[in-house]
């Protein structure tokens, strides 16, 4: 489990959160949901302590992947990979070899990641979290750059690690991901969670956070795999 208890938690003098009380607990994805700078990104940094004045867990058992996260050099997509093991002190090949497979990318072990597409190199990223075999993880919109069935692809993937006993914590836009995937959503508004429901229920309270309407959709779309 995971939480995070705090009248305000201040960036910069500036304060991004405000009477936080939240927790994720064991065998279940929690999904944060928002407008941009509702303090989604805020949260998730806060839990994975980066904020100022929070403890840093340890990050055998908490991995963490930041929004936009890439590779500044070019390593190969197993090196990536590995570099979750670095918390361990080891380069363990089973746990590695797993994190590839798991995240559909086993055959590009030996490719440079600035020479795949931006999703593959999206999957790289999420490899290295997997890789720590941490029991909580802290994504941060982990399906950005990927088409959407790569996107069904990595929320099943996270979905079967929650089943499997690990903590999961997700920023997402797609509510539909959110709805098809997640346990619990936590809304958030000016730093503020302003609704903690099952998934299930987001699609309302999001529609009234974001000031959109929200209803049944007359026009074509694409359905996720279990619609096949």
């Amino acid at each position: 489990m995971i939480g995070l208890n705090a009248r305000q938690i201040a960036l910069g003098g500036v304060p991004v959160l405000h009477d936080i009380a939240f927790e994720a607990r064991a065998g279940e994805m929690v999904a944060l949901c928002g407008p941009n700078g509702a303090g989604k990104t805020s949260l998730l940094r806060a839990l994975a302590g980066l904020l100022p004045g929070l403890a840093v867990p340890d990050p055998r058992q908490v991995a963490y992947l930041p929004q936009g996260a890439r590779s500044a050099w070019g390593l190969t997509v197993g090196e990536v990979a590995a570099l979750g093991r670095l918390p361990h002190g080891d380069t363990n090949p089973d746990a590695i070899a797993r994190a590839l497979q798991l995240c559909g990318i086993a055959d590009l072990r030996d490719a440079r990641i600035d020479r795949i597409s931006g999703g593959q190199a999206r999957r790289a990223m999420l490899a290295r979290v997997v890789a720590t075999e941490a029991r909580i993880l802290l994504l941060d919109e982990p399906t950005a750059d990927l088409d959407p069935d790569a996107a069904h692809a990595i929320m099943g993937l996270l979905a079967g690690l929650a089943r499997a006993g690990a903590a999961i914590v997700v920023v997402l836009h797609a509510l539909d991901l959110v709805r098809d995937y997640a346990d619990r959503a936590v809304l958030m508004e000016r730093g503020r969670i302003i609704a903690d429901v099952p998934a299930a229920e987001i699609v309302p309270l999001a529609a009234a956070a974001f000031g959109l309407p929200w209803g049944l959709d007359p026009h074509p779309r694409l359905l996720p795999p279990s619609a096949r």
